[in-house]
């Protein structure tokens, strides 16, 4: 998926799918005695040990030695980086980024399988609850924020369609040329019938609209800041070059990032000197940015994530940044720079404060497992299987990857925001989470 999203002093497009979505087939990595391809294994002093590496392509290497290259210039301006830039450029810097460079990211190819993916179950489901929504506005528009390989936006289409609701119009806000084209060609793949209404963007739209917003799997891609937390002080966790490899290089943080990080603590609980996490400081600024255009409807973001008081508990006192490659997980930011996808668990405290800054209604918050629930995917299940057990059989496993707490649906949850509008939404009328926040 692409997003739209602010830098640390003015808000700019960069391109970015998401994630890193369970399920993880493995966190082991090959056993391979290529130890070092590239010869720049990195020094990780507060993540997981850097694991084996995996075999890489003559392509893969080049890339990954050109962004190394690219990022071992930017830290030489001043001897340091933020790792929120680090992040950033590591993820989105045109041509070399992992969600810009054009790599296949997504189903069993690629380095991580996401809910559409998996089944077309969880299109369907939204689609239904996006019907609701646009019968209750007499009809409008959708905004998908980063699409993928275009496949929840296919599932979505031809489910509205039989559900009579289809949008006025679909628009993908997609920055990255190679990914458009992906979407383009599953979508005239899937449903050339419906090709015409769907057009692409390059930013979010001028003109006020009326309709819904949804991004699955955007929000964990924000680029962080990461810290470490002492009683008396606070060190911000930047990137240095050291012999020729990425490290962390700790500096005392700004009155800012410190201010930030006391509210967290409070919010966690008392946090032992040398804890790490991190967050994300342009989180409001990017959600004010892509929804400001919508006049009257909703907004759906699906991702995984926590509530304040649960991301930051003492125990967790080494974050949640965890990076994806081949289906492998590890905790390693600087491993494969170009090639990996590096994320960060969603602080949903903080998304319910953007949702307030920029004027909507928090209107539900729920486990994956409750929503899909709550939209009915058994009615999913039977309206795709029909008479065909063997079918049904397939889309029950799917189901239970959805939905039950050792995959996907405890991890993984959705928040929706109202504007103009005072509805109950069926995906959030079974479990109301909004007291965690």
């Amino acid at each position: 998926m692409s997003m739209f999203a602010p830098a640390a002093c003015s808000v700019r497009a960069i391109s970015a799918p998401t994630r890193r979505a369970p399920p993880v087939i493995s966190t082991t990595w090959f056993r391979s005695e290529e130890f070092s391809i590239l010869g720049f294994m990195t020094h990780n002093h507060t993540a997981t040990a850097a694991p084996r590496e995996p075999m890489l392509n003559d392509a893969q290497a080049q890339h990954c030695a050109q962004m190394y290259e690219y990022l071992r210039g930017q830290i030489a301006v001043a001897g340091w980086l933020s790792f929120e830039r680090f992040m950033d450029m590591a993820l989105y810097a045109p041509g070399l980024g992992y969600y810009s460079a054009g790599a296949h990211k997504l189903g069993s190819g690629g380095d991580f399988t996401t809910a559409p993916e998996l089944s077309r179950l969880f299109g369907g489901c939204v689609a239904r609850q996006c019907a609701e929504i646009l019968a209750a506005l007499g009809g409008g528009f959708i905004l998908e924020i980063g699409a993928g390989s275009g496949r929840l936006a296919a599932d979505l289409l031809l489910r509205l369609e039989t559900l009579g609701a289809l949008p006025d119009r679909y628009w993908i806000l997609e920055i990255s040329a190679d990914l458009r084209e992906r979407q383009r060609s599953h979508l005239a793949r899937h449903l050339p019938h419906l090709l015409e209404r769907v057009h692409w963007l390059d930013q979010p739209p001028d003109a006020s609209f009326d309709g819904i917003i949804l991004a699955n799997e955007v929000l964990d891609a924000l680029p962080v800041t990461r810290f470490r937390w002492y009683r008396d002080h606070v060190e911000e966790l930047g990137v240095v070059s050291d012999d020729g490899r990425f490290a962390w290089g700790p500096r005392p943080a700004s009155p800012a990032v410190t201010e930030a990080c006391q509210r967290l603590s409070k919010a966690g609980g008392s946090w032992d000197d040398g804890y790490v996490s991190e967050y994300c400081p342009r989180l409001i600024a990017w959600t004010h940015s892509v929804t400001r255009s919508l006049r009257t409807g909703a907004v759906l973001w699906f991702d995984y994530g926590l509530p304040r008081s649960q991301y930051y508990l003492p125990e967790r006192h080494e974050g949640t940044l965890l990076c994806h490659f081949r289906h492998r997980a590890h905790g390693d930011p600087f491993l494969y720079p170009g090639l990996q996808d590096i994320t960060a668990w969603v602080d949903y405290t903080l998304v319910a404060e953007a949702c307030r800054a920029a004027g909507f209604a928090l209107t539900g918050f729920t486990t994956q497992s409750y929503l899909l629930a709550g939209l009915k995917i058994d009615q999913e299940m039977q309206a795709i299987a029909g008479d065909d057990a063997n079918q049904f059989a397939r889309l029950a496993n799917q189901a239970r990857q959805l939905m039950l707490p050792g995959d996907m649906g405890e991890r993984f949850k959705a928040m929706a925001w109202l504007r103009g509008l005072d509805l109950p939404l069926s995906g959030f009328s079974l479990q109301d989470l909004r007291h965690t926040l």
